[in-house]
């Protein structure tokens, strides 16, 4: 399994009604370990970042909901998953200047979006079958962004929830080589309930408590 280490430091919760009322999920953090992407379930969902000195500030807050969120290596790439086209699709945004532009990058559906280590590539999954893959190309010194097409990896029955969930459900590899997924069962899955009638007595009949 891989594995990634967040227990070097721990950002503290603002105070007031920032985090009164919704549900929130820390869903990425930044390379350099100074600010944390919290979705943040309000009407519809959005995305606020949380710094080390646990000033809250949104953003990335629409009509439309935005979760998923993965900041590139280099930290200045911020790709996320929204139904701003009526399914979802996955986007890349500069960060943290969300505003200077806004780029498409999946067609026909896309969820879970994760950078490769590297950060010339950008992954996603599919109809929760097919692991997809986007070349990227970025600027160093200017918030240029440029991609190519989707090409699938491979497929194949993984676990992925409908509607994207709140956590990513594969990893990559340090050397961008290998994937972790949880692979579905072949067989659909059932639930046995069993009930016992009269336990105590069957209980009292196996354990006698006279001497």
């Amino acid at each position: 399994m891989f594995r990634r280490r967040f227990a070097r430091f721990s950002l503290p919760l603002p105070p007031g009604d920032f985090l009164t009322g919704f549900s929130r999920h820390v869903v990425a953090l930044s390379s350099d370990g100074t600010r944390q992407l919290v979705s943040h379930e309000g009407q519809p969902f959005d995305l606020r970042v949380l710094s080390l000195d646990g000033s809250p500030q949104p953003l990335l807050a629409t009509e439309f909901i935005e979760r998923n969120a993965e900041i590139s290596p280099d930290g200045r790439w911020l790709a996320y998953q929204s139904d701003a086209s009526g399914q979802y699709e996955i986007y890349v945004r500069p960060f943290p200047n969300v505003e200077d532009g806004h780029w498409l990058i999946s067609s026909g559906g896309g969820a879970r979006p994760l950078w490769a280590p590297d950060g010339r590539e950008l992954f996603y999954l599919a109809s929760g079958t097919r692991l997809m893959a986007v070349p990227v190309e970025t600027a160093q010194t200017e918030p240029s962004f440029a991609h190519g097409n989707a090409e699938v990896v491979f497929g194949g029955r993984f676990y992925a929830p409908v509607g994207g969930g709140q956590s990513r459900t594969y990893d990559i590899s340090r050397d961008g080589e290998r994937v972790l997924m949880i692979k579905e069962s072949e067989s659909p899955s059932s639930t046995e309930f069993i009930l016992v009638q009269n336990w105590f007595e069957e209980l009292k009949r196996l354990v006698p408590t006279d001497k």
